[in-house]
């Protein structure tokens, strides 16, 4: 058995801020204590005024194993996850070769996880015109929901669905109260032509905001229609905003997440022949991007998810700055507290919606909320200790990440993750590893 006390002047539960010991017995939290609580018996790890949070829960990230082992992989990105104080992430069905979108590719992904989990690890499953038949049992397994682009995904093996697709499993997803996730572009011909491919501003045209604004149309109608939960992933387009706040207004059912770098880069600043800050959908103007912030700050967002979504550099075009080639993601696991803090800190961003939108919002849509998000008594001991003072450049070397290549390399930033506590075990200790594999595999109602 393994039993000790955690205390900080900055510890936050149940929504704020105050001086706590958390009493830690095996992979729970006991109780917790206000002030300073001591016991001969048991070690004590005093934080002094570092911030003491639950860990960080990060629903949007691509692995990318089995299959594209090449490109990421469970080792490597459940590294990066804990140096970056991510304790639980769930995992995308593509990149991964097989895609997950049936029983048997769920099942080879679980078994190539194995001994290799640093921090906990759920799953999606995916929708594709050909798996409807598919899709119960993929929830039957233990998927948290399911993923569908309405445009092509950047990878043959996992088709785009249509509307016709979507009204084909949605008494599945009804009948399982299972959400919906769909990245929402629509795509259509209705651009201008690409004159010059190494130019971010062609990129930036080639995928315009109506592609963004059709396709949330079609997913609001969807959930009306059916009354299931369908979840935005990376919003990008602020015409979005007021269609995605009118349809909440009649239904909890929606909800709607954006990523760091479309809060922290602006289309203006990218450099042409710089294919590093490619995504789908893209980084846009400032102006949009100022309209992410408002409603953000306004309680728009129900939380904030990397999109890790990493590529050997190669992929990247680097050397031809061809966008248009390029893999379209952006590597960033590692830097999502340090990257939302420190621009969230010029916007107005309290500390506090912050940790509430990256550890109990999360947590409220995994439907993980009654032992994940919070550190209260009977909680999994899921811990994250920053330091929010601690100025930083992102090196090569400090990146944990398979390949070094991101948009985020040289960017100084303030927030940086000290220890972390998976299952009440100490992974990260002064920013380096200290023990290994303690992550658990997660499955739905398991």
């Amino acid at each position: 058995m393994t039993e000790f006390l955690i205390h900080s002047k900055r510890c936050f539960i149940n929504e704020e801020f105050f001086e706590a010991t958390l009493h830690i017995r095996n992979d729970k939290i006991l109780t917790t204590y206000r002030g300073l609580k001591t016991r001969e018996s048991l070690p004590l790890l005093d934080y002094g005024n570092l911030i003491v949070m639950s860990g960080i829960i990060d629903v949007h990230v691509h692995i990318n194993e089995p299959g594209r082992e090449d490109w990421e992989g469970f080792d490597t990105a459940t590294k990066a996850a804990a140096i970056g104080g991510v304790t639980t992430l769930i995992e995308m069905p593509l990149n991964a070769n097989p895609v997950t979108t049936d029983i048997k590719a769920f099942q080879l992904k679980q078994e190539a996880s194995k001994n290799k989990l640093h921090v906990n690890c759920g799953f999606y499953g995916g929708i594709i015109p050909t798996n409807k038949n598919d899709i119960e049992d993929l929830i039957n397994e233990g998927v948290f929901g399911i993923k569908g682009f309405l445009t092509h995904s950047g990878i043959d093996e996992f088709p785009n669905v249509s509307k016709t697709d979507l009204e084909a499993i949605a008494p599945i997803l009804k009948k399982h109260n299972i959400p919906l996730l769909l990245h929402c572009e629509l795509s259509d011909d209705n651009v201008p032509e690409v004159t010059n491919p190494k130019s971010y501003q062609d990129y930036l045209q080639s995928r315009p905001h109506h592609w963004e604004t059709n396709a949330i149309d079609l997913a609001l109608d969807i959930q009306k229609r059916y009354d299931i939960k369908v979840h935005i992933v990376h919003l990008s387009a602020s015409e979005g905003i007021e269609r995605i706040k009118k349809h909440q207004q009649k239904t909890n059912k929606l909800t709607v997440e954006t990523c760091p770098h479309y809060l922290y880069f602006n289309a203006e600043t990218i450099p042409d022949e710089s294919p590093i800050y490619k995504c789908a959908p893209p980084i846009r103007e400032s102006i949009n991007n100022d309209k992410l912030w408002s409603f953000l700050l306004n309680d728009g967002f129900n939380f904030l998810a990397s999109d890790h979504s990493p590529a050997p550099p190669k992929r990247k075009q680097l050397e031809s700055g061809d966008f248009f080639k390029a893999w379209g993601g952006i590597s960033g696991l590692q830097f999502t507290l340090p990257i939302l803090f420190t621009e969230g800190k010029k916007r107005g961003l309290s500390t506090e919606k912050l940790i509430l939108l990256l550890t109990k919002k999360p947590a409220e849509f995994l439907e993980l909320d009654y032992k994940k998000g919070d550190l209260i008594a009977g909680f999994d001991a899921d811990i994250t200790v920053w330091d929010d003072s601690h100025e930083f450049t992102i090196s090569e070397e400090s990146i944990r990440h398979k390949h070094k290549a991101t948009p985020y390399l040289n960017e100084t930033v303030f927030g940086k993750v000290i220890h972390t506590f998976v299952n009440g075990v100490q992974v990260v200790k002064n920013s380096e590893f200290k023990t290994l594999q303690q992550g658990q595999l997660l499955l739905k109602n398991r």
